[in-house]
């Protein structure tokens, strides 16, 4: 028993931390948006994004497709929340000027709808 506490305390442990990986957002050459895409399990899943900007660009994120309602937040890269919200399950962010680093999209169901689990689609331009 003492050696099993351990190991099933590790998997737990392994798990929440892939789960927080960011995966990073790149854009075909010469494109100036791209479409992500990803999976949602439960009402408490999210999924991380990173993308980098130079100064001054405008970044824009917006849920397309899909009968899923996501909420999307973004922090700069000093780790601090940005963006501007709308009126609904705030599923479109935009930061203008930016600051030249990574910025972080995290990515979760939107806590104003009713649960659901599955795929969400948005886009991310950046001019």
């Amino acid at each position: 028993m003492k050696l099993i506490l351990p190991l099933i305390l590790l998997a737990v442990l392994s798990g929440s931390v892939a789960a927080q990986r960011a995966t990073r957002i790149r854009f075909a050459r010469g494109a100036i948006r791209a479409d992500v895409s990803g999976k949602l399990r439960n009402y408490r899943d999210k999924r991380n994004f990173v993308i980098n900007v130079r100064a001054g660009q405008t970044i824009r994120t917006e849920q397309i497709g899909g009968s899923h309602p996501i909420t999307i937040f973004i922090k700069d890269p000093n780790g601090e929340g940005v963006g501007d919200s709308d009126a609904s399950c705030n599923n479109r962010r935009e930061i203008a000027p930016t600051v030249a680093g990574d910025y972080r999209i995290q990515v979760v169901e939107c806590h104003k709808a009713d649960t659901w689990r599955g795929t969400f689609r948005f886009r991310v331009t950046v001019r």
